[in-house]
């Protein structure tokens, strides 16, 4: 992957993961630091975290199901 380019994966049944040059900003302008620099961001999908807006895997235990698909068109 191109690191100057951002891209948002979304994991069956799981989190969105987003890798590059990205920055996570609160409602007041406030950056969020990513717990783990250096590595991809991976946002909670499920609403279920206790550490929002990063997912901690409370996804398993919830029985969240979500696998999104891209639409083809041909």
């Amino acid at each position: 992957m191109d690191d100057a380019r951002v891209e948002i994966r979304v994991r069956d049944d799981g989190p969105y993961k987003v890798s590059g040059p990205v920055r996570l900003v609160d409602p007041d302008g406030n950056e969020i630091a990513n717990p783990e620099p250096g590595r991809p961001i991976v946002l909670c999908r499920c609403g279920q975290s206790h550490t929002k807006p990063f997912c901690d895997a409370a996804h398993k235990a919830s029985g969240f199901t979500s696998c999104v698909r891209a639409a083809r068109h041909g």
